[in-house]
């Protein structure tokens, strides 16, 4: 259903223009940001509560980006990478209307929505489909962690504003294509931020919790596209700094507890009955994810404690 009362930008792309002293390079001239951190290490996060003073709890998250090559000129913002910038708002727990039926326990209801500046690829004013299924998979994460039975006939909102998303793969590999690629290995990492500062947010509201839960998202990348290269598992992959993303899993986990309340993997995987040789296995890659997930879990606490000292005045 089209939106008729607003007039919607373009559908295509609305990128700044690139200049031909740059684009008569080649796309390999130009450079792909590298991975300049070890496998098993994250990127540096920014996490603070309270941004919102008008909602119930509120939470702001950002990601380091890539570090940007030499070849590229400074200034010329449309080539330089992502990172990630998510705001999170709660409202709630709140009455139902009277004419809902009665619900035992609270009705949880999420929001994702891309800021139409997000990514490079101008998004819509109305939720797509990728959109729609990282609000479920960050329900199903949400609906293990409340303690729901405490507020029966109540309802409670989590939305949440991509700001600056990660990109599905480096602009140099489909430059002139003018689409979105088909792997949309960036919702991935958009996912496991969401859980985060979500659960930062439902912290801050002072909704109950058996635990605070934690996003994380480990890859197997290929250092060549197309060719039988070894593989190797990272922890938090940014798409643009790698050639080849075989597989990914996203987790959302409870440390105190030892429990992931959402599961979600992606791509080309092997089992734990193959050799070496080949792909990392499926627990593999979930052990990782967890991994993954204890790190950003370190910073959920440390933002918690510094906002309960605030407010104690500590």
């Amino acid at each position: 259903m089209a939106d008729r009362r607003r007039i919607n930008g373009p559908s295509g792309g609305t990128t700044a223009p690139v200049f031909s002293k740059y684009i008569s390079q080649d796309s390999k001239d130009l450079g792909r940001p590298p991975r300049t951190r070890a496998p098993n290490v994250l990127r540096k996060m920014f996490l603070k509560t309270g941004v919102t003073p008008s909602a119930s709890g509120s939470a702001y998250l950002e990601m380091e980006p890539s570090k940007s090559p030499s070849a590229i000129a400074p200034g010329l913002a449309s080539l330089h990478p992502s990172g990630l910038k998510l705001t999170c708002t709660v409202h709630g727990p709140r009455p139902l209307p009277r004419s809902a039926p009665f619900s035992p326990h609270i009705i949880l209801t999420t929001h994702v929505k891309y800021a139409p500046f997000a990514t490079r690829r101008r998004r819509g004013y109305l939720r797509d489909s990728s959109e729609r299924d990282l609000g479920v998979h960050l329900e199903t994460a949400l609906r293990g962690v409340i303690i729901g039975d405490r507020w029966p006939k109540s309802g409670v909102e989590v939305i949440i504003t991509i700001l600056e998303g990660e990109e599905d793969q480096w602009w140099g590999d489909d430059r002139g294509q003018g689409s979105i690629s088909a792997g949309e290995w960036g919702m991935m990492s958009v996912l496991s931020g969401c859980i985060t500062v979500a659960s930062a947010a439902i912290a801050d509201a002072g909704i109950d919790c058996v635990d605070v839960v934690s996003g994380g998202v480990a890859a197997v990348v290929r250092a060549s596209q197309g060719t039988p290269s070894p593989t190797m598992l990272v922890l938090d992959p940014v798409p643009s700094e790698h050639q080849e993303i075989v597989a990914a899993c996203i987790v959302a986990y409870l440390p105190g507890r030892d429990e992931i309340t959402d599961l979600w993997v992606k791509g080309n995987i092997g089992h734990g009955t193959q050799s070496s040789s080949e792909l990392p296995s499926y627990e593999d890659l979930a052990d990782n994810a967890v991994q993954a997930a204890l790190g950003s879990h370190r910073v959920l606490l440390g933002a918690l404690k510094e906002t309960a000292d605030l407010k104690l005045g500590r």
